[in-house]
């Protein structure tokens, strides 16, 4: 019989996510606590956002963490990379 230790990410009662580490599951947790404050945030913004749209949103800014504290201290965006151009194939250059 094997044994498994499972750390799981509860929130409000409900069940978020199942981690085989600690420090996964810690950096979730820090990942939600950070969209939750950013829900405040938004909740105030002088544009109207559903529940919905906030919730998305918050947990971008949340995921895109590191990039965002870089740009609000005066640094540079990184250029975006959709998922369609990471899948596109480039083409060889030939060697003449």
């Amino acid at each position: 019989m094997a044994v498994e230790i499972k750390y799981v990410v509860i929130r409000g009662g409900v069940e978020k996510m199942t981690f085989a580490s600690k420090k996964e599951a810690d950096a979730y947790d820090k990942l939600l606590d950070t969209a939750d404050e950013l829900m405040s945030l938004l909740a105030g913004a002088p544009i109207e956002l559903d529940a919905s749209q906030q919730e998305c949103l918050a947990f971008y800014l949340a995921e895109q963490r590191d990039l965002l504290q870089n740009i609000l201290r005066g640094g540079k965006a990184q250029p975006v990379v959709t998922k369609e151009e990471k899948t596109k194939e480039k083409p060889l250059k030939s060697v003449a």
